[in-house]
């Protein structure tokens, strides 16, 4: 099935709906929606290298407007919308205690959580939640978004084709370790703060 999903992706990569879904998901993972951007980012710079630091450009940019979302469903829908959200992830039970270290600390979690295959949305959320700075908020999201959109591109840049191949060839584990990446991000925020 992954296998399926991917060689669909990489088709519709070079059609001229690719970017809105680029930008649609990486809007939605900052605040709300549990798929990584990486999704369409990777294979999109695949199929098309030449365009891969636009994609990490529509993925930053998205994805900062999404973690404002976030900020405004912490700070004014809290208790309508983050509340509900938190459970459904199953975040509500540490969420104080990291809310709370995201007000003392709230530029260095906001840049790991960023830049790391870590859920974005909970910081976001949690960052509302506390009225943290927005320009400290965005200034994260800037760097620590930018930074693994575009490390992603550079790389894709440089290795398109050859990192076909290689997935190509290694698809199976690559997917079985995304996979545990992804799933090791909703741990690592539910059993670690």
């Amino acid at each position: 099935m992954l296998r399926r999903l991917y060689d669909w992706t990489l088709g519709k990569a070079a059609g001229p709906g690719a970017e809105r879904w680029l930008a649609g998901i990486s809007f939605a993972d900052s605040s709300f929606f549990p798929v990584p951007p990486d999704v369409m980012q990777i294979p999109m710079s695949i199929a098309r290298p030449e365009r891969s630091l636009r994609y990490a450009a529509v993925s930053t940019v998205a994805s900062v407007a999404g973690a404002v979302l976030g900020y405004v469903i912490g700070a004014v829908l809290y208790q309508t919308i983050g509340v509900p959200l938190l459970c459904l992830y199953g975040y509500e039970d540490k969420f104080v205690a990291f809310a709370a270290d995201i007000k003392a600390n709230g530029f260095l979690w906001m840049l790991a959580f960023a830049f790391l295959p870590i859920p974005y949305k909970v910081a976001t959320i949690a960052a509302g939640s506390v009225s943290l700075s927005i320009p400290v908020l965005i200034a994260a999201s800037i760097l620590g978004r930018g930074g693994r959109f575009f490390l992603v591109a550079l790389v894709l840049k440089r290795f398109g084709a050859q990192a076909q191949v290689l997935i190509d060839r290694y698809f199976n584990a690559l997917a079985i370790t995304a996979t545990a990446l992804f799933v090791g991000g909703f741990v690592v925020v539910r059993y670690a703060f």
